[in-house]
């Protein structure tokens, strides 16, 4: 329980990937405009993460070490066009939207990263559970991301909502921002780099900061004077 404790907290906090790694910029920083669409894009590499990491740690005492990497991009492109196929049938607007960036799941860093340090050395279970939480990271940071550029580019929340539960769906849509009110920089790419800026410094603060309160071990000449 311990190893997968380990891994769920390297996932989601300590190697987050989008934080730590830094995998996977072009479409956190391309899609992470609004919530939906980093909900869309961040659950897509969820899944295509968790299932190729579990494919290939099944099959990695059956792939020669010579042509490892081909076989793991080519099973990951396989599972990308499966959830692509998937998205285009049942949220197909969402998917339009999404455009390029489901299909460029298979060039992320970070699918192909996970498969070849972690599921080509791990049982199935373990390597399907680290491909979900690195996933569930990544999508972590996009959701929050989308959530203060969308506020602040455009005032509102769930902006969008509709494309996955139709046309009713719009009264879901939280208005923060009087109507009319539009900040562009934080739309564009430039306030992306911003957020997931301030993002990385906040977590980086935070962690420094826990490191101080942490007491620290007496020196080993005042041990001895005790005992």
């Amino acid at each position: 329980m311990s190893q997968y404790r380990d891994i769920v907290v390297n996932g989601l906090w300590k190697q987050n990937s989008a934080l730590v790694q830094l995998l996977g910029m072009c479409p956190l920083l391309a899609i992470s405009n609004n919530v939906v669409n980093a909900v869309g894009l961040g659950l897509a590499t969820s899944l295509v993460m968790a299932l190729s990491n579990g494919a290939i740690s099944l099959l990695r005492n059956l792939i020669p070490y010579e042509v490892r990497i081909p076989i793991y991009v080519l099973i990951i492109a396989v599972l990308v066009t499966v959830v692509q196929l998937a998205m285009n049938a049942y949220v197909h607007d969402l998917y339009l939207v999404l455009g390029i960036f489901v299909p460029l799941i298979v060039t992320n860093c970070i699918v192909l990263a996970r498969t070849e340090a972690f599921a080509s050395k791990n049982p199935v279970l373990a390597s399907m559970l680290d491909g979900a939480m690195m996933g569930l990271g990544l999508s972590g940071v996009l959701v929050v991301l989308g959530a203060i550029r969308e506020v602040l580019g455009k005032g509102t929340l769930f902006s969008g909502i509709d494309l996955v539960f139709g046309p009713h769906a719009k009264a879901w849509v939280i208005h923060v921002m009087p109507d009319g009110y539009s900040f562009l920089l934080a739309i564009l790419p430039p306030g992306a780099f911003i957020g997931l800026g301030l993002l990385i410094a906040a977590k980086n603060w935070r962690e420094a900061r826990a490191a101080k309160s942490v007491p620290s071990a007496p020196p080993a000449a005042v041990l001895q004077e005790s005992a």
